[in-house]
Order: structure tokens, then sequence, then C-alpha cells
């Protein structure tokens, strides 16, 4: 439903975002993920108007045919990264001035909050002022949801909620997907990817380094996992029975062997170490870092030209 086309954005000598092009269709939930000043916000800014592209296009699919996303706005509803209302104003009045500026019918506001368990636990008649900053963000998702719009743009939208606030907005971006909505949001966080997620791409200084879908990445995430043995006997021999059994590396700190490896290798490589004499003393699995995964993208991975189509991911290839 949503197509980035060769996006770019200037800021006189800087190249925030660059040549970046992804899709999105209809019930889908596309990821943006990255590190802080990867581009991701300026992305979804220029996708939501707040920003004008230096180049690109912006497009939306609509039946009768392809628009620029400028013409047809009110399709979409954008939560920004930092949320901010008029501070004297209660969590009541900010949401009825925002039903009457997109012309929504009365009732409206208790649909949503009802629909999808936004509790202020008695906080509607408080003024923004005295909300905490998770409540606050529960306001945004609450004014961002109002319109019901075909497609959600969200930039960073777990901020500042608690667990249980991430756990409901996660089940019901899901509820969302299910009922044809497009979802576009940005995100550091690798558990909203995988919870909400469908197709993912990874921005690192404003260039996309990676597009997948996220069983894709998954899978990849999971094929870094490291293992930490720690042997009482360690010797430098169990490196090369640990690639013999399928590590993809292995290597020997002090009494620690870590080995990289896939999950459906673990049990036969713990089980050759054995047969040759290593003693463990324990053992425990660790997942890359975020931090591991993006400098891998940077160092093994071109920077790709395009992304996508007809509602599916693939790899990209070429450079910019």
């Amino acid at each position: 439903m949503i197509e980035v086309c060769h996006l770019c954005k200037s800021f006189g000598e800087l190249r925030a975002v660059e040549d970046v092009s992804f899709r999105a269709g209809a019930g889908e939930s596309f990821a943006l993920l990255g590190p802080n000043g990867s581009g991701k916000s300026t992305t979804l800014k220029c996708l939501v108007g707040l920003m004008r592209p230096t180049s690109g296009q912006l497009l939306i699919n609509l039946p009768e045919g392809r628009k620029e996303i400028g013409e047809a706005r009110e399709l979409l509803s954008y939560l920004p990264q930092r949320v901010v209302f008029q501070e004297n104003l209660t969590v009541q009045e900010i949401l009825e001035f925002y039903r009457r500026l997109r012309k929504l019918p009365a009732g409206r506001i208790e649909q949503v909050l009802e629909r999808f368990s936004l509790n202020f636990n008695g906080l509607a008649d408080r003024p923004i002022r005295e909300l905490s900053g998770g409540m606050t963000q529960r306001l945004g998702i609450a004014v961002a949801l109002l319109p019901g719009a075909p497609v959600l743009i969200l930039d960073e939208p777990t901020t500042s909620l608690d667990p249980e606030g991430t756990i409901q907005f996660r089940q019901f971006i899901n509820s969302l997907k299910k009922e044809g909505k497009t979802i576009i949001f940005s995100t550091h966080v690798l558990s909203d990817v995988e919870a909400m997620a469908d197709q993912v791409a990874v921005l690192v200084g404003g260039r996309l380094v990676a597009a997948e879908s996220v069983a894709t990445l998954r899978e990849e995430f999971m094929n870094s996992s490291r293992i930490c043995l720690v042997l009482l006997n360690p010797e430098e021999r169990f490196i090369r029975v640990a690639l013999d059994a399928g590590a993809r590396d292995a290597r020997l700190a002090d009494r620690r062997l870590i080995v990289l490896a896939a999950p459906q290798e673990r049990l036969p490589i713990l089980r050759a170490l054995e047969a040759t004499g290593a003693m463990i003393e324990r053992f425990s699995t660790e997942e890359p870092s975020l931090e591991e995964i993006y400098l891998r993208y940077i160092n093994e991975k071109n920077p790709p030209t395009s992304v996508g189509g007809n509602g599916g991911m693939r790899r990209p290839s070429g450079t910019s």
C-alpha cells in the first residue's frame, strides 16, 4: 500500500537519509530498525509530510491507482517519537480536540479506549502536566488511533510504556493487521520487531543496509548465537573438535570456549566435546546484541538500491 522510492533527505552537507526504498502492503507491519541517529525518524517525517524529501517518491496505492502521499494524507495517522500536548488541558479535552479536528462522530473516543484497552487509571480529568511519561505515551497512541486510518505511521511507539502497556500495544497492533491496516513503525528494540513486524529494514547512518522478512532476520540472529563453555581442562584441540562438529567459529579465552553455532548444531557440538575429553563445568547461550548485528551488516553487506515487491521482501543488492 505504501511505496518509498529512492528517498533522500539532506540538511545542508548532512545526508540524513540516502536512497532508501521499501514497500509495505495492506495487512502488514513494517519495521524500521536501527540505532539512534540512523534516519528512522527522518524517513517517517518525510512520509507524513513534516519534512520535504530532497529527492525520491512517496506513494500510496489506492483502488483508483497510485498517488503521491501528499495527495492522500487523510489516509495516514501519525505518532511522533516525542509526544507533546498542551499541559494545562486534560486527557479528555485533548481527545475531544482531536476528535473534532478529524470530524469524527461522538462516541468515537469511548470506542477507541475500549477497543484497545487504553486505561488512564482515573486520570482522564487530570491535566497533562500531571501524567507520567507512560501515560502521555498512551494518550499519544489513543490520538493516533482515533481516526481509524488505513495507514499508521508510528515513531518509537513503545517508548516510555511499562511492560503491561507494551504487551497490550503489541496485541492491538497485531489485531489491526488482521483488519487489513498498514503499519510502519520505527524502533531500536529487537523484541518489538519480533512481536509486531512482518518485514524489517535495518537503517544505519541513513542507509538501508539490510531488508528481510522477520522470519529470515530471526534465523540469522539465531545462527549468530554463541555458546560459552567453561572448561576444567581448556585445550586448543577443542577448537578443532567444535569446528568439525558444525560450529561456524570457535575460540579459546582462558577457560572459556566461545562457540558460534546455529541452534540445531549446539547439542552435537557439546556431545563431540565431551566424547573427546572436554570437562565442561558449565555453559550458557548468548544471543548477539543489536550493535553486533549492525556492525556485521555494515562490514559484510553492500547498501541496497531497492527493496521488496508485490507485498514481499527480498535481500537487496547493488549500491547507492
